[in-house]
């Protein structure tokens, strides 16, 4: 890279974490979806239900660039039958088991070193993210002993906005205090995650060939990265101080 940038923002699904899909746990978060509710459906009936409702949810979602907070996702979109006085209290934890159906996420290979090196060469480190669910994340960051390495985390979930839309790059550049000239972003998605990030002035964009990624992808104008990893350890390469 021949600038210097002062902040890395990393996408996460299928960018700094990876699902797999073991079945069991799947079926368990299935199972505890439905406990959870109260409801008297078999665990898969209720399931299903859950499905077919997250569909216009989601439509609107990606048309509106916006993402509701746990308690309107489920008291409006998903369980506007159920009693609201019961789902609200558990609105998070609903949210978190219907993200463990879709599998269990791990830290993509080499991202824990790439952190930590990044962290050591003086950047700030940023998490820009979309998906439901307000508390995952953070607990998480929490529980691994991560929280200290980022310096902001902003959610769709939590700000209500969804990538691409570029006011979400500029709120995490504002609370890093920093240009979006000078910062990085690290993602898998041309489409959402790249012209989002162009159109908020990020200086330099990386795309990571994730594996999660079944699919071919051409270059734009509009898309085109900066760079294209295949493995996260490449990263280092690409901004350690001492190359520019």
């Amino acid at each position: 890279m021949d600038q210097q940038y002062k902040a890395v923002f990393f996408d996460l699904g299928g960018t700094l974490r990876i699902a797999l899909h073991p079945e069991a746990y799947e079926r368990h978060a299935r199972r505890k979806l439905a406990e959870l509710s109260g409801t008297d459906l078999p665990f898969e009936t209720f399931y299903q239900l859950v499905e077919e409702r997250y569909e216009p949810y989601r439509k609107w979602a990606l048309e509106e660039c916006k993402e509701a907070g746990d308690e309107e996702l489920w008291c409006k979109w998903l369980l506007p039958d159920f009693d609201p006085a019961h789902i609200r209290p558990i609105c998070h934890e609903l949210s978190y088991q219907y993200r463990q159906s879709k599998g269990y996420r791990v830290i993509v290979d080499g991202g824990l070193e790439v952190l930590h090196s990044l962290h050591d060469w003086g950047y700030k480190l940023g998490i820009i993210s979309n998906l439901i669910g307000e508390t995952e994340i953070p607990d998480w960051l929490e529980e691994d002993g991560l929280d200290s390495l980022f310096d902001c985390v902003v959610l769709s979930s939590v700000c209500h906005l969804r990538k691409p839309d570029p006011e979400i790059y500029r709120m995490a550049c504002r609370q890093l205090n920093v240009a979006p000239a000078e910062c990085v972003s690290v993602a898998d998605n041309l489409k959402r995650d790249v012209t989002g990030a162009k159109a908020a002035g990020i200086g330099c964009n990386i795309i990571f060939r994730s594996p999660e990624k079944k699919h071919p992808v051409e270059f734009s104008d509009e898309n085109r990265p900066d760079a294209v990893i295949a493995a996260f350890p490449e990263l280092l390469d690409l901004l350690r101080p001492d190359t520019h």
